[in-house]
């Protein structure tokens, strides 16, 4: 039976190096944070204490099997961004989405990029990726949203007799 590569494309450090390459990011002083979901934020609010923006992408990716034509297995990458602003101030707080909307254009333009890449590794990513804004207050003086990302390989689902006991 043909031996299956398990490809997965490592969304933290492709983010982490756009963090630090991007000009935007850089002069409005964004750093770069792993987190473990929404629970795994401790990197990144210890980052926005002393008032920096931030990029986060987590380390866990929900995801799913599909079982009826070609078996693609997916994975959803989730990264979010925050930007700290004074809590009373509604004019800066909408300078901070208006910077994070730019930012997440930025992120695309190279994203685009990276997708012929993938997938020539057969690494496929879903052409939507929805960018969402948090409306109320998650982390006080804080702008944020997030925005996720799929990325699918196809799976040998092939019966193989070697993988059981009798």
């Amino acid at each position: 039976m043909n031996e299956t590569k398990d490809f997965n494309w490592n969304a933290v450090e492709f983010f982490r190096s756009l963090t630090a390459a991007n000009k935007l990011a850089r002069q409005e002083g964004f750093v770069f944070c792993r987190v473990s979901g929404l629970d795994g934020f401790e990197e990144a609010l210890a980052a926005m204490q002393g008032r920096r923006p931030v990029v986060c992408v987590s380390d866990i990716a929900p995801g799913y099997t599909a079982l009826d034509t070609s078996p693609m297995t997916s994975r959803l990458k989730t990264v979010f961004l925050a930007m700290p602003h004074p809590i009373d101030d509604m004019g800066r707080r909408g300078q901070c989405f208006d910077t994070l909307r730019e930012l997440f254009r930025q992120f695309m333009s190279r994203l685009i990029m990276e997708r012929v890449a993938l997938e020539q590794l057969g690494i496929f990513l879903d052409p939507r990726v929805q960018f969402t804004e948090i409306p109320q207050y998650f982390y006080n003086g804080c702008a944020c949203a997030y925005f996720s990302i799929t990325t699918s390989v196809y799976t040998d689902l092939r019966f193989n007799p070697e993988e059981w006991e009798e």
